[in-house]
């Protein structure tokens, strides 16, 4: 399956007729290895805060989470493995792999729990398959 196609099929799927508004399958570097139209253009440096974060759980709480002009308050995550944000009505959560950061971007009326069951269960997937 190439990763576009998790990105369609797996990401930005249906679920009780909500889905998410955008998502990604970023390499641990910043390069992009697919994406949802709707995405985001995000800088390297965000995808390097992110990157710390998961190493030094904590560093993004006091300047939040960005991607491209979009900031995000940093909520409860799993030190090492999950990020979470929130922006309003919405937010965002970031799954870490052993290679790649599974992305998802959620607005109402999708759930927070919704966003993370999405992105955290094609994140788990990921890492049983090695990657």
């Amino acid at each position: 399956m190439s990763w576009q196609a998790y990105v369609d099929e797996h990401l930005m799927c249906e679920i009780e007729g909500r889905h998410l508004t955008a998502a990604a399958i970023i390499g641990h570097d910043g390069s992009v290895w697919a994406q949802s139209s709707s995405f985001p253009q995000f800088k390297a440096q965000e995808i390097a805060a992110i990157m710390h974060d998961f190493n030094e759980p904590g560093s993004l709480a006091p300047t939040g989470l960005f991607f491209g002009p979009n900031k995000y308050m940093v909520i409860q995550g799993e030190a090492g493995s999950v990020i979470r944000g929130k922006k309003g009505s919405g937010g965002v959560t970031v799954k870490k792999t052993s290679q790649a950061l599974v992305i998802g971007i959620y607005d109402e009326p999708m759930t927070p729990g919704q966003c993370n069951m999405v992105v955290e269960r094609l994140g788990d997937y990921l890492i049983d398959q090695g990657l």
